[in-house]
C-alpha cells in the first residue's frame, strides 16, 4: 500500500494548519492511501550547522525528530509539508526540520511525490509556498499541484473551515498527489525509473 507522510510545521495541534492538513486525509484513504500526520511545530527542532556528520553516519548529529522521521520518509511514496505564514515564510521551525531531514538523508529522494500547505490570516502564502516547494524541486520530487494555490486562510481553525474554496483546492491537491503516486508506481513497472546523473560537481575553486 502507498504511504503519504504529512508533517504539520505549526505550533498547533488543532489550529489552521491542521485543519488544512485534516481535509486531505478521507481523500487519501478513499483512494486506498495510507498516512501518518507528524506534529512538528510544537518539537524543539535546532537548525543545522553544516557539520558533515550525516554523511558519514548516515543522519543528523541531533537525535531529535528528525533521525525519527528519516526512516518514513525513505519508505514513503509522498511527503506533505504544512506550514503556517510567519513574516511572509514559513514557520522556522519546520525549516530547520526541512533542512536537516533533506540533507541528512542519503537516500535518493527521487519520484517521491511532494507537496506544500500554507495557511495564513491574509498575506505571505504565495512567499511561504515558493519556499517550500523548493525542498521537492532539488531532490527530484515531482511537485503536486491543484486548482489554485494549496493555501487557506483564516486566523482559527473555525475561519479556515469556512474558506471552502481554500478546501476545495486541498481536496484536489489530495486526488493529484493520490493519482500522481500510482500512476509513477505503474509508470516505474512499465518503463523503470529515469537515469539521474551525478557526476559533476561544479564549485568554481579558481574563482574564473
Amino acid at each position: 500500500m502507498a504511504k503519504i507522510i504529512l508533517l504539520n510545521g505549526s505550533p498547533h495541534v488543532n489550529g489552521c494548519t491542521a485543519a488544512a492538513l485534516q481535509e486531505m486525509l478521507p481523500v487519501f484513504e478513499k483512494k486506498g492511501i495510507e498516512t501518518e500526520l507528524i506534529q512538528v511545530g510544537k518539537q524543539n527542532i535546532r537548525g543545522c550547522i553544516a557539520c558533515g556528520t550525516c554523511e558519514k553516519k548516515g543522519k543528523c548529529v541531533f537525535d531529535d525528530l528528525v533521525n525519527e522521521v528519516a526512516p518514513k520518509f525513505e519508505a514513503a511514496d509522498g511527503l506533505v509539508v504544512g506550514s503556517p505564514v510567519y513574516y511572509g515564510s514559513p514557520n522556522g521551525t519546520i525549516l530547520s526540520f526541512m533542512d536537516r531531514l533533506f540533507y541528512s538523508t542519503p537516500y535518493s529522494k527521487h519520484l517521491k511525490v511532494g507537496a506544500a500547505v500554507v495557511s495564513c490570516r491574509r498575506g505571505g502564502n504565495t512567499a511561504s509556498f515558493d519556499v517550500l516547494n523548493k525542498y521537492f524541486t532539488i531532490s527530484g520530487m515531482p511537485v503536486a499541484s491543484s486548482t489554485y494555490w494549496n493555501q487557506v486562510h483564516g486566523f482559527s481553525a473555525e475561519d479556515v473551515r469556512k474558506d471552502l474554496e481554500g478546501l476545495q483546492t486541498i481536496r484536489n491537491l489530495a486526488r493529484n498527489m493520490a493519482f500522481m503516486i500510482k500512476a509513477i508506481a505503474e509508470g516505474k513497472e512499465k518503463y523503470g525509473c529515469p537515469e539521474e546523473e551525478r557526476a559533476f560537481f561544479t564549485s568554481f575553486p579558481d574563482g574564473k
